[in-house]
């Protein structure tokens, strides 16, 4: 493929899937400065894959499956890394009611306390993608996913730690 050709492959790709990406992004870390990291990982990644990507799923699984698996090696070297002192910047993501925002900033610190697997398992689901369809990106059986969802959604409920 000529090289202008792959590039704007590329921009539409990106173009068409960044929600994805950023939906990705914000599941597996809370600032912002970090998010922009894992971003720009992803659209690495993403180049590096393109001339390899077979088809043999949908360009939209392959693109969760990068996201996600860029994402889960971003957390497992954090863990390894000194902790940044981060710049507040107050950004409200939503123009929601208070009570749905509490609601939702609820539901995603929760989240957020799951482990990556688990984490990703009800991202994808909250994208409502088809139990195959996430059993394919983080490869796992369908019925292990209808499984495991089960047991997250009852882990998410007793959480009241959490507020």
């Amino acid at each position: 493929m000529h090289i202008k050709a792959q590039e704007q492959a590329f921009t539409d790709l990106v173009q068409e899937h960044k929600g994805t990406i950023y939906t990705v992004c914000y599941m597996f870390s809370k600032d912002v400065d970090e998010v922009s990291d894992l971003f720009q990982e992803i659209l690495v990644n993403i180049w590096r894959g393109m001339g390899s990507f077979r088809g043999d799923s949908s360009v939209r699984t392959w693109i969760w499956r990068i996201s996600f698996n860029t994402c889960v090696s971003f957390e497992r070297k954090k863990s390894r890394r000194l902790k940044p002192i981060p710049l507040t910047m107050d950004i409200n993501l939503f123009d929601d009611s208070e009570e749905e925002l509490r609601q939702i900033q609820l539901l995603q610190r929760r989240i957020r306390n799951l482990g990556p697997f688990d984490r990703a398992i009800v991202l994808l689901w909250l994208e409502n993608l088809t139990y195959a369809e996430i059993g394919e990106i983080v490869g796992i059986s369908e019925k292990n996913v209808s499984v495991r969802l089960v047991r997250i959604k009852e882990k998410l409920k007793n959480m009241n730690n959490i507020e």
